[in-house]
């Protein structure tokens, strides 16, 4: 599935379509930067979503305070759970580093795409 498509799926759920970048976040992301933002997406899925075993699955995620979290939420990307229900990648598997980066690109892809709907 393309990064379009997985947009265009992830709005046919109520619960996904619901997040937005609230004012905060936004002026984060205008403040510090897409590449800043990138980096921050990449640390939090290496430590967060990679790994095999997470003892807190289903909870790592914080609802707000950062756009990358809202993001996760927004793109089902917040725990293994989700990731296995939306994308079919299993759980209990190290995720590659290719994966790894297709999370942050499909992420990357909805922050962008939220900054230019609410301008």
């Amino acid at each position: 599935m393309t990064i379009g498509e997985a947009l265009e799926r992830l709005q046919t759920s109520d619960f996904r379509a619901r997040f937005h970048l609230g004012p905060k976040e936004r002026a984060y992301v205008e403040e510090k930067g897409l590449p800043v933002i990138r980096e921050h997406a990449r640390d939090f899925v290496r430590t967060r979503l990679a790994p095999a075993d997470i003892p807190n699955d289903g909870k790592q995620t914080p609802m707000r305070g950062h756009p990358v979290f809202i993001a996760q939420h927004a793109c089902a990307c917040c725990c293994r759970g989700c990731l296995q229900k939306w994308y079919h990648i299993p759980q209990g598997v190290a995720l590659t580093e290719a994966q790894q980066e297709g999370i942050v690109n499909l992420m990357m892809a909805w922050i962008r795409r939220d900054m230019a709907s609410r301008r």
